[in-house]
């Protein structure tokens, strides 16, 4: 800090406390007044890639084809069977009030699936409404039997225990929702590519708001949604066991997660504070001046967010702790540098110790910072929005987190006058000392040691994986869980994938029938089938004429004997594969017409099954798979979280299968769906992983070339550190921990508050050395200082985030566990590694 800064400093903080605090105050209510606009975000937008192609295909392929948005509620009765009359009525009655929710489109259940042999109907039959399970007459048993064997039913409707059923409840497409966010999208790609003009940037601006607004408001009528059904839910618990499912169900549950985590964290955080600054000083004041500093900083921070409505997502979540966490540590270092002072100078006035004590602090703090500020900042070179997010928030909150512990600190010092030398009470100097007594008398072995763990870690981190189950995000009791659980064991699968298939551009000719006046039997073409004789009810229909077209762009492909073909070799391999569940396109339709038949349909036989089929039958078993005028289908199927799902596996090898076997064009068949998108994600967080890593040492080393004016000394800072970071990441590959959109964090965060340690000892190292030039009572000296602060902030940020274990979510409690280790190996790194590097390498000189 330079003399005029100094000077100035000390006129408006420490010789004018009072006005100091009142100012933060001020500032902290006029941000607080911003807190009840306070917003949260679990929607899967802040799940998805920046720019993602796919997510543009994505809301394409529901515009198309309508929402793939749904709830399903799982009915396993407590009593009798399943298709019992007062079973069914009961499922009829929530199917009727889940019809009556605002939002829901449709209800799909075994209620309302068509019979087709309970008894076996004949294709004639197929232009006629069809039996239920509700009809009069129906045959339980028989139905019960179609519903677990028939290729369009099995594995969607009931269980294969026959126990356990689902009620899906489709949701209206958003077409609004759709087309803003296109808009907004296109001009953002606009922006980042070629610029926007002032014209441009307006509409952007309008746009953006807009799209935001809906998406609040839309959030909080998704939730109320939810929350409708489990109120109906509640009604028929006691008849049955009941689970809800479904995106919009996931994303209110995590934001209730966040709320929870946000409250849970918080009071475990302040109580942590209190016991651990009570511990170490035993002071009172050295209690309420920390735990006031942290409060005023997180409430100005959150209003600020509130303001900007900038809005905390699962991953930013942990944003909360990491502030109070970091504040904390900072004032730690204030604290301890203080009562340092004030043990050797006792009888020394309260404003010179108070302004030696910022002297000093200020520029190690204000390095620590930046370096931390660089750590968090890197994570803006991910292409994945809330870790982009969390980046940004946390560079803001750390800047305030400065300042308002550089003046609620000093001014409360100069305010609550000097206290009495505690300094005798602290026995951590016992412990530093033993550090700096093993790394001079065991300094090889702490080479050793090092150089084993850098080995071991780098086996680790080439087996780190990037791919894992969504499901064990999730704790086993939470609803999330369970209803993953059942509707991926019992109904089918959980995660939806769609694979769109075009047709080929040079298909075959298909037939064509056309509905007129002509008479049916005066076609002459019709000698050419040879199965014709074999088709029982032809006679039943009169005023047909068929022909046949060369054109593939009026009749589908798709609804031919060639592209079928193709179809169900696709759909039996995709059949085959263990942690694929249930499997739906045209050929559960085709497989059905050809047994009510008795035998495979040609083509002629196939074009007349598709104008025999009645509009609702078509509706169920026909437009959810052929877009005609586009002479495209689509396979929709459901992946298996509980069966080992490995996504990026899974649809490589489907791919290969679809181009290299069936013989589809590369060029005709996508992927789309919740399973892609989030696979994009994933795959990402490796990539993203490197870049953080390499933005974090870049950046960092730079900073310490301008600190420490020196090659030797900046490599040596951050060793201990990065060895640290790479500790954490090579256990997870070998204990098979997978990175997730929280782990991803975990080495820029340790790299960033691990290196405050590595400025702090040396500055202070530097400072002791410049006495007597003896490097070994240096270190000795360093450790009995600066080592206490940094033994006090290391146990603070470890138990701190050991906090986190009582979070809900999964990733969250790996979060807490996986830094706090990191923390543990940056603080035995910067207290033997470090020192024994200097004391090897002598970069002050001899």
């Amino acid at each position: 800090m330079t003399q005029a800064l100094l000077v100035f400093y000390q006129r408006i903080i420490i010789d004018r406390p009072w006005q100091a605090i009142a100012f933060v105050l001020a500032v902290t209510l006029l941000m607080g007044m911003g807190l009840p606009n306070f917003k949260l975000d679990a929607s899967a937008d802040s799940l998805t890639l920046e720019y993602d192609e796919d997510l543009n295909f994505f809301r394409e392929v529901s515009k198309r084809y309508g929402s793939d948005n749904f709830l399903i509620v799982t009915f396993s009765p407590k009593f009798g069977e399943l298709l019992d009359d007062k079973n069914l009525e009961t499922l009829s009655s929530i199917s009727k009030n889940l019809n009556n929710i605002k939002g829901v489109d449709s209800t799909l259940s075994l209620l309302d699936a068509p019979l087709l042999y309970s008894p076996k109907i004949t294709v004639g039959d197929l232009e006629n409404p069809l039996n239920t399970v509700l009809s009069e007459g129906v045959d339980k048993q028989l139905a019960k039997q179609e519903f677990l064997t028939s290729p369009i039913y099995k594995d969607m409707l009931l269980s294969a225990d026959g126990k356990t059923t689902g009620i899906i409840a489709k949701l209206s497409l958003d077409s609004q929702y759709l087309e803003l966010v296109s808009q907004r999208d296109n001009l953002r790609l606009i922006r980042d590519t070629e610029g926007l003009n002032s014209q441009q940037q307006l509409v952007l601006a309008s746009i953006s708001q807009e799209f935001l607004d809906y998406r609040t408001a839309k959030a909080a009528e998704d939730h109320r949604r939810v929350a409708e059904v489990r109120n109906l839910m509640d009604q028929y618990r006691d008849q049955a066991t009941i689970y809800l499912g479904g995106p919009d169900m996931i994303t209110a549950d995590m934001v209730d997660f966040i709320k929870s985590d946000l409250a849970v964290f918080g009071i475990g955080i302040l109580v942590f504070m209190i016991a651990t600054l009570s511990f170490i000083f035993r002071s009172i004041r050295w209690v309420i001046l920390p735990v006031a500093t942290c409060a005023l900083c997180l409430m100005i921070v959150l209003g600020l967010l509130s303001w900007l409505d900038w809005r905390l997502t699962v991953i930013s979540s942990n944003f909360v702790s990491l502030l109070l966490i970091i504040t904390l540590a900072l004032t730690i270092h204030l604290i301890v540098r203080y009562r340092e002072l004030f043990a050797t100078k006792p009888k020394a006035e309260q404003r010179m110790l108070v302004t030696e004590t910022v002297q000093s602090m200020a520029k190690p703090c204000l390095y620590t910072v930046l370096t931390t500020i660089v750590a968090f900042s890197s994570l803006v070179v991910s292409n994945i929005r809330p870790v982009i997010d969390f980046g940004w928030m946390m560079t803001l909150g750390i800047i305030i987190a400065l300042g308002v512990s550089f003046i609620i600190l000093p001014a409360g010092m100069m305010i609550l006058g000097k206290d009495k030398n505690t300094a005798k009470k602290d026995r951590s100097g016992v412990i530093t000392a033993q550090f700096a007594q093993f790394t001079q008398q065991r300094g090889s072995l702490v080479l050793l040691f090092a150089l084993a763990l850098a080995l071991l870690s780098a086996l680790g981190i080439s087996r780190l994986e990037v791919d894992n189950r969504f499901i064990d995000y999730f704790k086993s009791d939470t609803e999330i869980y369970r209803g993953m659980e059942v509707i991926d064991t019992a109904l089918g699968g959980t995660t939806p994938l769609d694979i769109i298939l075009q047709a080929p551009a040079y298909a075959p000719p298909v037939v064509i029938i056309n509905e007129n006046d002509a008479d049916f039997d005066d076609y002459e073409g019709l000698d050419e089938y040879e199965d014709f004789d074999e088709y029982e009810d032809l006679d039943e229909y009169e005023g047909f004429e068929t022909e046949i077209s060369s054109s593939s762009n009026q009749e589908s492909y798709w609804f031919s004997s060639t592209g079928l073909a193709e179809l169900a070799k696709l759909t039996q391999y995709l059949d085959a594969q263990p942690e694929i569940g249930k499997v739906s396109s045209l050929v559960q339709l085709d497989q059905v017409a050809a047994d009510l038949m008795g035998h495979k349909l040609n083509d002629f036989e196939i074009a007349f099954m598709r104008q025999s089929l009645s509009p609702e039958i078509y509706q169920q078993l026909v437009a959810p798979y052929l877009i005609e005028e586009l002479d495209e289908t689509r396979i929709q199927l459901r992946a298996m979280e509980t069966a080992g799902l490995k996504r990026a596996e899974l649809l490589a090898k489907i791919k290969q299968f679809a181009i290299n076997e069936v013989g589809i064009a590369e060029e005709n068949i996508r992927f789309t769906g919740l399973l892609v998108l989030y696979n994009n994600m994933l795959q990402s967080l490796f990539k993203s992983q490197i870049m953080t890593i390499g933005a974090v040492f870049i950046g960092i080393m730079l900073m310490f070339l301008v600190l420490f004016r020196s090659l030797k000394l900046s490599f040596i800072a951050v060793i201990p550190n990065f060895l640290a970071a790479a500790v954490v990441l090579g256990g997870m590959g070998l204990l098979k921990i997978p990175l997730d959109m929280m782990t991803i964090t975990i080495a820029a965060i340790t790299v960033g508050i691990g290196v405050d340690h590595s400025i702090h000892y040396i500055t202070r190292f530097k400072r002791e050395f410049s006495k007597d030039g003896d490097y070994i009572a240096t270190m000795h000296r360093a450790h009995n200082s600066i080592g206490q602060a940094l033994f006090y902030t290391a146990i603070t940020i470890i138990i701190g985030f050991s906090v986190l274990t009582l979070s809900n979510f999964i990733p969250s409690i790996y979060f807490g566990l996986l830094t706090s280790v990191a923390m543990i190996a940056a603080l035995l790194g910067s207290m033997t590694l470090l020192p024994k590097l200097i004391l090897m390498i002598k970069p002050l000189g001899k």
